[in-house]
């Protein structure tokens, strides 16, 4: 790897943005296991603009209701967590981790189960990060959280 620059450590949990989506502070889980990210959406509507696909989705963060709207890449069958099938809609779109930018595919889905409202899946992560798993928010805000598990 001569030539290129090391990658980035980053916790097992770190906070996000998605900045064309005017989303930024997302608390966002980082899973090697999973190869897609996702976010939790609601998905109110596709359509068509310049014979491009679109989806339309509502994103509940930070007290208030967001309607996004982002050029739909796919609908693609995801394994979930549960082990289940499910057919979900994909965009991609500029993320952010600390101080980097790079566009991801993100699957949107029903995460109201899930502790994190956002999983970051090992395709965003490769040849960027590397994550250390003992520790937390480690390219976030240092006001990220000061709850258990700070480290």
């Amino acid at each position: 790897m001569s030539g290129q620059n090391p990658p980035t450590i980053i916790g097992w949990r770190e906070r996000i943005g998605l900045p064309d989506l005017g989303l930024a502070g997302i608390p966002a889980k980082i899973d090697t296991g999973a190869r897609t990210s996702s976010l939790h959406a609601e998905v109110l509507d596709e359509f068509r603009r310049d014979r491009q696909r679109f989806v339309r989705f509502a994103v509940n963060w930070g007290g208030a209701r967001h309607v996004c709207e982002a050029v739909h890449v796919d609908i693609r069958g995801i394994t979930s967590s549960m082990g289940e099938q499910q057919q979900r809609f994909v965009i991609k779109t500029p993320l952010s981790i600390g101080k980097y930018t790079f566009r991801a595919e993100i699957s949107l889905a029903d995460r109201s189960q899930m502790q994190f409202p956002m999983l970051i899946g090992r395709t965003a992560l490769r040849r960027r990060f590397v994550v250390d798993s003992g520790h937390s928010w480690l390219q976030s805000d240092e006001n990220a959280d000061k709850g258990p598990g700070r480290r």
